[in-house]
């Protein structure tokens, strides 16, 4: 089945930006999240913290990483892709 990390939609943006800035700085590949790139919109908080948690999620699932981040997200069975912003699979 497959599954994806995404921002819990009670967690405020204090929070997510404190869990997001850690996923970053630990696997997560924030690049598409940037200015100018494919993931920079909506720019908000909650739609950058899910494209990191699941960065993190995906890349790091099969040695230990979870889909958590303090509370802050969730696994959801829906592909949050949108547009040209794709939300990476990682079987």
């Amino acid at each position: 089945m497959e599954q994806w990390c995404i921002a819990d939609e009670q967690t405020p943006d204090e929070e997510l930006q404190v869990a997001m800035d850690w996923a970053c700085g630990n696997g997560a590949d924030c690049s598409k999240i940037q200015e100018n790139q494919p993931c920079y919109y909506p720019n908000t908080v909650r739609h950058h913290a899910s494209y990191a948690f699941n960065s993190y999620f995906q890349k790091l699932k099969h040695n230990g990483g979870s889909c958590y981040f303090k509370g802050a997200a969730l696994v959801s069975d829906l592909d949050p892709s949108y547009d040209s912003c794709k939300y990476e699979f990682i079987p």
